[in-house]
């Protein structure tokens, strides 16, 4: 397991993570059925008052336990050069499920060093499921160990995928998604990268898929993948980054089935 600096507390990299985590996630399910501040930043794009709210306290959590580090975060830090040790922070993955009442999203905290994540946190309040991986170290849900599916045959794996908020892009999911249809078990659009990233980490999904991504959707998922035995892939077939927009995360035998059927 990779050896990361302590905090100024003593506290070790993945305690502070998860407890950034588990804080957002408390936010987002104290005020899951209250009103909430919507703003429009695109066409289907939300921001609520509650996901600032959530990220506020990430930030200033992080800031008091690594005062050195740098963050990069969706709602107001979205431009940071990951350089050094960078934590990549989600408040809210999932907000569109969040604002219409859809009991499915998360908090995401990863920490990279030099560009390559060394730690990531997925943290779903609604159920409680902490999923945390840390480079080396293997993948747990809720410290139980987890591995992706060893299903081989995609007539008996489950895939997920979700549009974006990209017309052309959501328009090649969906005619991917048209391909795939009657060759594998099911087909499921999620709402949330970050938690069908960390679904296929724990076998749920056995593929998953998407066109239209930022870092902090998927630091975390792309390195709970790695660490429970999977592979995360870009659109050119290289390995995926943090920074990667487009990826494929499977095992390497459905990955080589959807490569084959979605011609991509």
């Amino acid at each position: 397991m990779e050896i990361l600096p302590l905090a100024v507390n003593g506290n070790n990299a993945m305690d502070v993570a998860v407890r950034a985590a588990k804080g957002a996630g408390e936010i987002l399910l104290k005020h899951f059925d209250t009103q909430k501040t919507v703003t429009h930043k695109s066409h289907g794009n939300l921001v609520t008052d509650v996901d600032k709210a959530s990220e506020q306290f990430v930030l200033d959590f992080l800031a008091s336990q690594y005062p050195d580090h740098s963050v990069l975060s969706e709602e107001t830090h979205s431009d940071t050069s990951v350089e050094g040790y960078t934590w990549i922070v989600d408040p809210l993955d999932g907000t569109n499920n969040y604002v219409f009442g859809i009991p499915f999203f998360c908090a995401n905290v990863a920490l990279a060093h030099n560009g390559a994540i060394v730690l990531g946190v997925t943290y779903d309040p609604i159920r409680d499921e902490l999923f945390t991986a840390q480079k080396n170290g293997g993948a747990y849900l809720n410290a139980k160990k987890i591995h992706v599916t060893q299903v081989t045959q995609f007539e008996h794996a489950a895939v997920g995928f979700d549009l974006g908020y990209s017309h052309d892009r959501g328009q090649e999911i969906l005619s991917i998604a048209t391909k795939l249809w009657g060759n594998v078990h099911c087909l499921r659009a999620m709402g949330s990268a970050a938690l069908g990233l960390a679904y296929v980490a724990a076998g749920r999904f056995g593929l998953y898929f998407h066109r239209c991504l930022f870092p902090w959707d998927i630091a975390s998922g792309t390195l709970l993948i790695a660490e429970a035995g999977g592979r995360v892939i870009d659109w050119e077939g290289k390995p995926a980054l943090y920074s990667s927009q487009a990826l494929i995360a499977s095992n390497e035998s459905l990955i080589r089935s959807f490569l084959k059927l979605a011609d991509v």
